[in-house]
């Protein structure tokens, strides 16, 4: 029953917040006219929220935040969507924990309730937050996530520059090191992409291509519009 949009990045260069997925939220939300929006990945939330409920009111979509209801784990039961922004993935996941919204969120999203996910938002979807790209700011009580998906994402995926004379880790280079302990498939998600799920079926969506990481396996170029359902049964193919 899973209606999920997991988008890589809430803003492209030179446009603004969300306007190069904002055809997709239109059809994803479908009559949802009002949404709860969790801006817990940044410190600063009246802006954040703020920024996003000025995206969405171009498509007639009012914006709840969740850090003005008196009750978090209520304003969960009753939203009829849920969106969770951007930001340091670490200090997300010890909101999403510390409050119990986490669990809230997550049962809502399984039961059908549309969730949507931009960069952290999207790392929490996944069964950990192992391959997010941020520093640990502080320490959540697990790196367990959401699970709302059986994969890893790594959002706003880089690809190596060849010209570049920097000696650190290339994205893919630490990706690999995440297989040296791990059998989780892990999605590359560039800017300009996003995956809609609708059930089973899940489409790589946007502008961008993805790279797709398997342990064991050669990396692949995933084109957008492909159906990556098997993905939701953790199995490579």
């Amino acid at each position: 029953m899973r209606r999920l949009l997991l988008i890589s990045n809430s803003t492209m260069h030179g446009r603004e917040p969300l306007a190069h997925v904002l055809d997709d939220l239109r059809g994803f939300l479908g009559t949802v006219r009002e949404l709860l929006f969790v801006p817990w990945a940044l410190a600063e939330h009246d802006g954040y929220a703020a920024r996003i409920r000025s995206a969405l009111a171009r498509i007639d979509v009012r914006v709840r935040p969740i850090h003005e209801a008196p009750n978090a784990l209520a304003a969960v039961g009753s939203a009829a969507a849920v969106f969770v922004g951007g930001g340091n993935t670490f200090r997300l996941l010890d909101r999403l924990h510390t409050t119990g919204a986490a669990a809230a969120i997550a049962a809502r999203a399984r039961s059908g309730m549309p969730y949507i996910g931009s960069s952290a938002g999207t790392n929490v979807a996944t069964p950990t937050i192992r391959t997010t790209n941020d520093m640990p700011i502080v320490a959540p009580p697990t790196l367990a996530a959401m699970a709302l998906v059986p994969f890893q994402i790594n959002p706003h995926y880089l690809d190596p520059d060849p010209a570049s004379k920097h000696m650190g880790e290339t994205r893919e280079e630490r990706l690999r090191q995440f297989h040296e302990v791990a059998d989780t498939p892990v999605l590359g998600l560039r800017e300009g992409g996003w995956l809609t799920v609708d059930g089973d079926t899940m489409l790589l969506r946007g502008s961008t291509a993805a790279r797709l990481f398997v342990r064991g396996e050669a990396a692949r170029e995933i084109p957008p519009a492909t159906d990556l359902s098997f993905l939701l049964a953790n199995r490579s193919r």
